[in-house]
C-alpha cells in the first residue's frame, strides 16, 4: 500500500479534490470534454458498437441482433454522433460568444470518437483541467457513474492520471435551460390539442424515460449516512428528479393555457433490456397507452423528458413503437421535442460551466426543482451497481 495519502476524490482539480459537495471555488478549467454514449454509423458498425455497450455481460451476438434492427431500421446509423457534432459546435459558439476560449473534445463511452483519444487530444495541446459534460442530465448508474468509472479508466489506460484533472458539471435535470424546451413542447401539444376541441379531461401527458433496474434506481443519489441523503422514495433519485421535472412542466403549462390543469400525467419508461426475472422500473409506455382509452383519453402528448437529444431509443421506442400503441387504441399522439441544440439549452450548459469556472455558490445556482442545485462533486458509493461492483471513478468521492 503506498504511504501517500490519496485525496478523497482521485483525479479531480485541487479545488474539488477534498470531496465538498459544491465547488465555490473559481477553477481555471483550460477546455471541456463532451462525453457521450456513441452510436454505429453504418451497417457494419452495429454488432460491434452493441458489443461495446454489452461488455463484460457476456451477450451473445444473435441475442445483439434482436436490438441490432433497431438501427438496420435506419440503414444502421444512430442519430446521436451528428447530434453531438452539432451540439459541440453550438457550445463552442455559444462559449466564443461569451468571450470564453475554451476548446470542446467530444468523445463516446461505446463507439468512434472514443474517451481515450478526446483526453489525449486535450493533452497534447496543454489542456490538462478538463470539466467534462456528460449527456445524460439525471442520476443513476448508467447516466452518471458509467460515465465517471469511464473518466477513471480512459485517465489509467492513458497513463495521463496526475497531468490530466476532469472535473464534472452537476446533473442538470432541473436547470432552468434543460427545462424549458419541454415546457415548450408540452404547452405547443396542449394547446394543439385544446385548440381542436378535445377537452382537458380527455388529454394525458406521458414523460417518459428509459427504464432502468430497480436495483439501480434505488441506489441512484447520495447513499444513507451521507450529508446530502434524503428518503426520495421507491425508484431513488432517478425517479424522483424525473418526477419533479415533470411536475414542473405540468405547472408551467397550466399557468399559461386555461384548463390545462385539470389534465392529468404520468411518468412512464421505454426501453427496457436484460432478463425478464430482473425488475426494471414499470409502467411501460405501451402498456399505458393502452389502457388509456378505457379511461376515456382521446390525445396524448409523449415528452421524451429523459433524453437531451433524438436518441435511436426516441425514433425507435416512441417515434415508431409507442406510435404503434396510440394508433391502436385509436387515440391521437404526439411526441414533444427533445432539448437538441435548442439555444434556451445551449446557454443554459454553458451557464454550468461558467458556474465552475466562477465558483458560484450554490445558493446563487438556478434550479427549477426543489431537489436542486444538484450537487458538484458524487458522494460516497452515489448511484452503485451492486452487479458489476464498483470500479474507480472520476468526479466523486471514493469509492
Amino acid at each position: 500500500m503506498s504511504s501517500v495519502e490519496q485525496p478523497p476524490v482521485p483525479f479531480a482539480s485541487p479545488a474539488a479534490a477534498s470531496g465538498t459537495p459544491f465547488v465555490e471555488q473559481a477553477v481555471a478549467y483550460d477546455g471541456i470534454l463532451l462525453a457521450g454514449f456513441g452510436g454505429p454509423e453504418g451497417q457494419d458498425d452495429v454488432i460491434p458498437f452493441l458489443r461495446n455497450v454489452t461488455r463484460g455481460r457476456g451477450i451473445p451476438d444473435e441475442r445483439l441482433e434482436e436490438v441490432a434492427h433497431h438501427y438496420r431500421h435506419f440503414d444502421g446509423v444512430s442519430p446521436i454522433n451528428a447530434q453531438n457534432r452539432a451540439l459541440k459546435a453550438a457550445l463552442e459558439a455559444e462559449l466564443a460568444r461569451r468571450g470564453l476560449d475554451l476548446p470542446v473534445y467530444w468523445g463516446n463511452r461505446n463507439w468512434a470518437p472514443y474517451l481515450a483519444e478526446a483526453v489525449r487530444d486535450a493533452a497534447d495541446a496543454g489542456d490538462t483541467t478538463l470539466l467534462a459534460l456528460a449527456t445524460s442530465a439525471y442520476s443513476s448508474f448508467s447516466s452518471c457513474r458509467q460515465y465517471r468509472e469511464d473518466f477513471a479508466r480512459v485517465l489509467t489506460e492513458t497513463e495521463l492520471a496526475g497531468t490530466v484533472t476532469i472535473d464534472k458539471v452537476r446533473q442538470f435535470f432541473d436547470h432552468p435551460g434543460f427545462v424549458q424546451p419541454f415546457i415548450d413542447g408540452v404547452r405547443e401539444a396542449v394547446a394543439a390539442f385544446l385548440a381542436d376541441g378535445v377537452a382537458p379531461e380527455a388529454v394525458r401527458v406521458l414523460f417518459s424515460t428509459h427504464s432502468i433496474p430497480t436495483a439501480d434506481a434505488e441506489r441512484s443519489g447520495p447513499r444513507e449516512g451521507d450529508e446530502l441523503h434524503r428518503d426520495l422514495g421507491e425508484g431513488g433519485a432517478y425517479a424522483a428528479q424525473h418526477l419533479a421535472v415533470a411536475e414542473v412542466v405540468m405547472a408551467a403549462v397550466a399557468a399559461e393555457i386555461p384548463g390545462a390543469e385539470r389534465i392529468g400525467w404520468d411518468l412512464v419508461y421505454q426501453s427496457r433490456s436484460g432478463p425478464a426475472s430482473q425488475p426494471w422500473l414499470e409502467p411501460d409506455v405501451n402498456d399505458v397507452i393502452a389502457d388509456l382509452p378505457a379511461a376515456g383519453i382521446q390525445a396524448v402528448a409523449i415528452v421524451p423528458v429523459g433524453f437531451m437529444s433524438d436518441h435511436m431509443e426516441v425514433l425507435w421506442d416512441l417515434d415508431t413503437e409507442a406510435m404503434e400503441a396510440a394508433d391502436e387504441a385509436g387515440i391521437r399522439a404526439v411526441r414533444t421535442p427533445t432539448p437538441g441544440v435548442d439555444p434556451v439549452f445551449v446557454s443554459g450548459l454553458v451557464d454550468l460551466v461558467q458556474e465552475r469556472l466562477n465558483g458560484t455558490p450554490a445558493a446563487d445556482r438556478p434550479h427549477a426543482t426543489g431537489l436542486g442545485p444538484w450537487f458538484d462533486v458524487c458522494r460516497p458509493a452515489c448511484c452503485e451497481n451492486v452487479r458489476a461492483g464498483f470500479k474507480p471513478a472520476a468526479a466523486g468521492i471514493a469509492p
